[in-house]
């Protein structure tokens, strides 16, 4: 499995990245996580869908909470054949705690926990820690990613206007 070093940092410290880069223009690589009801969930379960894949470490800590509540605005706003999906390693049962407090009901968290395939499918897994690196991708409805962004510091928040910007020119 590739190692990638250099890419991001958590708390300002440098981080293993496990897993091929995932590039623009790539087909996005197929996963399987879990999702609330710990039910198995696909990205070819949302084939046809204009698709944002937001990676986060835990949804337990400040930025990744005000990026999912973000996001699950922004959803408000892209209509139904757009589809946001969260993951993380957290516990599927601590992701629907964590929805259920913080109102999130637009935005699909989705547990890597298992197998680690999304996180080794678009080398966001941190081979330190065994959580997810901050970034995020837009995939087509064609299944082709558009948009790439490996936020340089966990501590750092995506750049929102830019994920909007590609979803907006793909769908």
């Amino acid at each position: 499995m590739a190692e990638r070093t250099g890419v991001v940092t958590m708390g300002g410290n440098a981080v293993t990245l496990v897993g091929e880069e995932v590039k623009v223009g790539d087909r996005a690589p197929a996963f399987t996580a879990v999702n609330t009801e710990l039910q198995p969930v696909a990205l070819a379960d949302y084939a046809g869908k204009v698709i944002v894949l937001a990676a986060v470490p835990s949804l337990d800590t400040e930025v990744c909470s005000i990026e999912t509540r973000r996001f699950n605005a922004e959803a408000a706003g892209l209509g139904d054949d757009v589809s946001i999906l969260t993951i993380s390693m957290d516990l599927p049962f601590a992701q629907k705690r964590w929805c259920g407090a913080a109102g999130v009901d637009r935005v699909v968290t989705l547990s890597d926990h298992r197998d680690a395939a999304f996180g080794t499918a678009y080398g966001v897994l941190v081979k330190e820690l065994r959580l997810l690196a901050r970034a995020v991708f837009v995939v087509d409805r064609e299944g082709v990613v558009r948009y790439v962004e490996f936020v340089p510091d966990s501590g750092q928040e995506p750049n929102y206007e830019a994920v909007l910007a590609a979803v907006k020119e793909v769908t």
